[in-house]
């Protein structure tokens, strides 16, 4: 007998789940590339994707990002928002 997959809330989300993501961008507006423990973060919600950000700005600041846009898939959904007071 084989059962069906978990529902997705008892398992972790897979990549194709994970549609809501955030591009870094210095003052400028240009691109900023992050490493580290932050690169290429994906998340399965909007309200996980910001409370993400509202974690780790800190982080990102001292990485050279000014400001962040969210995105669904390929839809922008807002931004740029400033990480900066």
């Amino acid at each position: 007998m084989n059962l069906p997959d978990a529902p997705s809330a008892f398992r972790s989300p897979t990549p194709p789940e994970q549609l809501w993501w955030w591009r870094a961008e210095d003052r400028d507006g240009n691109e900023v590339t992050v490493t580290g423990e932050h690169a290429d973060e994906r998340f399965p919600s909007q309200s996980d994707a910001e409370s993400w950000v509202g974690e780790v700005f800190g982080d990102l600041v001292e990485q050279g990002v000014d400001a962040v846009v969210l995105f669904e898939g390929e839809r922008r959904v807002y931004g740029p928002m400033s990480l900066h007071p």
